[in-house]
C-alpha cells in the first residue's frame, strides 16, 4: 500500500513499516525523514513531481510504500490493558464509511487512551491511505481488529466483564451522567443511519451528547467528545476495579 502525508510516512518510518519511501526531488523539507530513512535502512527514491499528480490533495510531495498493518483480536486488546493494570476502553464502529471519520476517530482514540478499535469487514471503511492521513500516523500505533461480524465481538466483550455504551444522536444519557470508569466499549453507527437496531440492542446503555442550535455532529467530533469525557471520569476519580 502505498501512503502519503509527512506526518503518515514519519509514523511509518517510526514503526518500522516503510518499505520505500518517495520524496519529490524539488522538495527540500524532508531532511527529517531522509534521515530517518537512512537510520534504518530503508531505500529512499527521489522522484519527478509529477509521481504525486496521482495522489489526492495533501500528499505533501511525499509518500512511502508500507507494509500491511497486522490486526488483532478484541480479545488481545483487553488483555493487553488489564496487563498494564488499566481499565480496558476500546471503540467499536458499526458502518463508518468514510475513511477520514476512520483517520480521525483513531488520532482521538490514541490521543484519550483507548487500548483499540475495532471495525468492520463490510459496509466499513477499512485502512485506507486516505484513513492513515487523516489520523495523522496514529493508524501505526493503535491496535486495530477487523471483525466479520460486530454483534459477535460485543457478545465476546461482554462476556469478558465491558460494558458496551452506544452513542444515540438522542435518547440516550448524557455522557456525564454515565459511569465510565467501568471496563468500556464505546460503539459509533455510520454517519448516515447511526446504530444499527441489532447493534443497538446489544449496547447495556445509550449515550447522547445533548445539543443547542444543530440536530448532529459529525461522528468523528462525537468520539472525541465521548472519549474526553471518560479520560475525564477515570483521571479524576478513583478508578474501579478490573
Amino acid at each position: 500500500m502505498l501512503i502519503y502525508g509527512v506526518n503518515p510516512v514519519l509514523e511509518a518510518l517510526r514503526a518500522g513499516a516503510a518499505k520505500r519511501v518517495f520524496v519529490s526531488a524539488k522538495r527540500e523539507e524532508a531532511a527529517h525523514i531522509l534521515s530517518i530513512a537512512a537510520r534504518q535502512g530503508v531505500p529512499v527514491e527521489r522522484v519527478a513531481p509529477s509521481f504525486f499528480e496521482a495522489l489526492p490533495k495533501g500528499h505533501q510531495s511525499v509518500a512511502a510504500r508500507v507494509r500491511e498493518k497486522a490486526f488483532e483480536s478484541p480479545v488481545e486488546m483487553v488483555g493487553a490493558a488489564r496487563r498494564r493494570g488499566e481499565l480496558p476502553l476500546l471503540v467499536a464502529l458499526d458502518g463508518v464509511e468514510d475513511p477520514r471519520n476512520l483517520g480521525a476517530i483513531m488520532r482521538s482514540a490514541l490521543a484519550l487512551g483507548a487500548h483499540g478499535i475495532i471495525i468492520g469487514k463490510h459496509r466499513q471503511s477499512g485502512l485506507t491511505p486516505e484513513a492513515f492521513k487523516a489520523s495523522a500516523g496514529a493508524a501505526w500505533s493503535l491496535p486495530v481488529s477487523r471483525e466479520a461480524n460486530i454483534k459477535y465481538a460485543l457478545d465476546q466483550l461482554k462476556e469478558m466483564g465491558l460494558s458496551v455504551a452506544g452513542a444515540s444522536v438522542a435518547g440516550g444519557m448524557a455522557p456525564w451522567e454515565a459511569d465510565l470508569r467501568v471496563p468500556l466499549v464505546l460503539v459509533f453507527g455510520s454517519e448516515e443511519a447511526g446504530l444499527r437496531r441489532v447493534v443497538a440492542e446489544r449496547c447495556d446503555y445509550l449515550l447522547s451528547i445533548p445539543m443547542r442550535g444543530v440536530d448532529s455532529l459529525n461522528v468523528s467530533v462525537s468520539a472525541g467528545i465521548f472519549l474526553s469525557e471518560v479520560l475525564r471520569q477515570r483521571s479524576g476519580k478513583e478508578l474501579k476495579k478490573t
